[in-house]
């Protein structure tokens, strides 16, 4: 076949990582029971960003060819589920961030423009009602969407209100889930409502600037909590 007719790679770069661990665990690199080297050197062997590699190991735990042991390290399991290719298991969490970011960044500071009273209240009703699921122990996901969404329905854009609730409903794809188990609790919930209080403070000055500012870096510190932890 001719390069100019070569099929595009379509595979999601996280499972195309995925499938080079997997083929140096078959190769007898990493034998099963072994732990697997460290996220920092293994990123560089491999050449990948440590985001993309913490996303493939969690798509190859979800599989059950790996098993990730907080604190100990990522251990090669005894009889990996599948021996094929890594199935998508949604959307890169980090690229949904991203461009969560880049939308909400603008979405926000359309936001400032057409805030009303009626709509910041609403905006404080989702954030006080985050504050309240924290303190009884329930997920806050839900009041979270609420938030980003209440935010969008500011902008007076349907289809903005839209785009903002399909990118955030991304969350809910197996990769997205298994890593929200894994790396959310009170602490970082409670950081995430802090920051919705700078973006909420923001729309009420009617500040655009500030506001884009907030819900970027928002974003960013959640990609942070995400991969800190």
């Amino acid at each position: 076949m001719s390069e100019a007719l070569r099929p595009v790679e379509t595979r999601r770069l996280y499972q195309q990582i995925a499938d080079r661990v997997r083929e140096l665990i078959q190769l007898g690199q990493y034998p099963v029971g072994s732990r697997l080297p460290p996220e920092r050197d293994l990123a560089t062997q491999l050449g990948v960003s440590r985001p993309s590699l913490r996303e493939a190991l969690i798509a190859l735990e979800i599989e059950g060819s790996v098993e990730i042991r907080m604190g100990s390290g990522i251990y090669v399991c005894a009889q990996p589920r599948r021996t094929g290719v890594v199935l998508s298991m949604g959307e890169s969490p980090v690229e949904l961030m991203q461009a969560r970011s880049a939308l909400e960044g603008a979405v926000v500071a359309l936001a400032c423009v057409h805030a009303t009273p009626a709509g910041l209240a609403r905006v404080r009703d989702s954030i006080d009602a985050m504050r309240a699921d924290i303190v009884q122990g329930i997920d806050v996901l839900a009041h979270d969407r609420e938030f980003h969404v209440r935010i969008a329905e500011m902008s007076g854009n349907s289809v903005l209100v839209s785009l903002v609730g399909t990118l955030f409903d991304q969350r809910q794809s197996p990769l997205a889930e298994h890593m929200r188990a894994r790396m959310e609790d009170r602490p970082t919930w409670s950081a995430a409502v802090a920051e919705h209080e700078q973006i909420y403070r923001a729309l009420v000055a009617r500040d655009p600037l500030v506001a884009e500012a907030a819900m970027r870096c928002h974003i960013q510190a959640a990609i942070d909590r995400w991969f800190r932890n």
